[in-house]
């Protein structure tokens, strides 16, 4: 029996913020320097603003933030170029354990991630933090314009996942995966607060290794 016959699951689907790294600060950099450029008036996002709304689609956001202030595909296209210019600089900080649990996850998994954010947000998480190699295949709001669930089925669908799990730390999170009839491990750790209905939790990433 091979050792990926043995585990619960043959795949793992990964968000991004709040579940492999925090980010908000780099974030804000970004946001508020697109605000500057295209309408000063708005106050700058903080981080507890910021961080409240991790894991929403990025139209979600800029309602929240900007609101109708500017036009929000000229803000959009922006905001995705500071991102392009400025993440690969800032980049963000893997919650503890990160980088070995995906290495070892790898070995007898194919690992997946999937998110709402940029159409460089992926991307530049991979290339920032080294994990690159570990994973199969990524799929991202900014790419499809289509929500989580959506994404999540594509992903599955795509690849002739049988076993998947999705690992995210907000309820949407956990929505977005049974949505997409996929099971869900909460990362506690995350922004994420009174998360109900997951199958598992995670009160750190190296959990995975007993449950996956």
């Amino acid at each position: 029996m091979s050792l990926l016959s043995r585990n619960h699951f043959d795949s793992l689907l990964f968000d991004m913020d709040g579940t492999l790294w925090d980010a908000v600060d780099s974030y804000c950099a970004v946001w508020n320097r697109s605000i500057d450029q295209c309408c000063p008036q708005v106050p700058h996002v903080d981080y507890p603003t910021l961080a409240s709304m991790m894991g929403k689609p990025l139209d979600v956001i800029y309602g929240h933030i900007v609101g109708d202030a500017f036009p929000e595909d000229k803000f959009m296209e922006r905001l995705v170029g500071n991102e392009k210019e400025m993440m690969p600089r800032l980049g963000g900080k893997l919650y503890p354990g990160v980088a070995a649990t995906i290495a070892e996850l790898a070995k007898t998994h194919r690992l997946f991630m999937v998110s709402n954010c940029t159409v460089d947000g992926l991307p530049n998480f991979l290339a920032y933090t080294g994990l690159a190699p570990y994973f199969v295949d990524t799929l991202s709001f900014g790419e499809t314009g289509c929500e989580k669930d959506v994404n999540i089925a594509k992903m599955v669908d795509k690849h002739h996942l049988e076993r998947p799990l999705y690992i995210g730390d907000t309820q949407g999170d956990c929505d977005s995966s049974h949505c997409a009839g996929v099971p869900f491990a909460w990362a506690t750790y995350g922004f994420g607060r009174n998360v109900h209905g997951a199958e598992y939790t995670l009160d750190k990433i190296s959990t995975l290794l007993t449950i996956a």
